[in-house]
């Protein structure tokens, strides 16, 4: 069997989070996202400029995450390496965990780790394949 057409990468991911104000404050008055759709108080889906969507769900205690699927991180491209600087000196600003300082890679992208208020790995990345693609 052949592998069906391309597909168009990835473009939703989904957290439950803890503190879900927190975590929609730092994805949408930090990062810039917009709030696409809010269904109910405990949920609220996230858009940038509608390339990606970022589901957030509050964890509810019933559910059991424990020894469950992980996440190391999520990433946010940006056009250049200037601009990983930039994020990593607004973010830092505005008193959010850093994780890492930006670094250059040896395949040509710049990057930097810190934390949302959930605990999540966040890395911001500029990537060159995959900024001349978008």
């Amino acid at each position: 069997m052949n592998r069906p057409a391309q597909h168009l990468g990835m473009r939703h991911l989904a957290l439950f989070v803890d503190d879900l104000a927190a975590v929609e404050h730092f994805y949408v008055e930090l990062l810039g996202m917009d709030v696409e759709w809010r269904p109910d108080e405990d949920n609220v889906y996230l858009t940038s400029k509608g390339h990606d969507n970022l589901a957030l769900h509050r964890k509810q205690p019933d559910l059991n995450t424990a020894g469950g699927q992980k996440l190391d991180h999520l990433g946010f491209i940006m056009n250049n390496a200037e601009e990983v600087d930039q994020w990593f000196e607004f973010l830092k600003h505005h008193g959010v965990q850093m994780l890492t300082e930006p670094r250059r890679h040896r395949d040509g992208a710049t990057s930097f780790y810190c934390m949302d208020p959930d605990g999540n790995r966040v890395q911001m990345i500029h990537h060159p394949p995959i900024v001349s693609s978008i």
